[in-house]
């Protein structure tokens, strides 16, 4: 599976982007991030940044739900 989201389940960005994997069918590797910023060390080392979500696809990684999203519906 090459797809993984970095992500919590009460954002409603990452529910956005898990709306959008969902519709098209996607498997992908839901990885939760803790809620708490200090924490969030394996995110900052995928992606140089604390926000989610971020979605990993091979060697590509983007953070922001709206660009998750374009780049889903370009991809996929």
């Amino acid at each position: 599976m090459a797809l993984k989201l970095y992500q919590f389940e009460s954002c409603p960005y990452c529910a956005r982007v898990r709306g959008t994997l969902g519709d098209k069918g996607l498997e992908y590797e839901k990885i939760e991030v803790p809620v708490d910023r200090d924490d969030r060390d394996e995110l900052v080392k995928v992606s140089g940044q604390l926000k989610v979500p971020v979605l990993v696809d091979g060697e590509t990684v983007i953070n922001d739900s709206a660009a998750i999203i374009d780049y889903l519906n370009e991809k996929y």
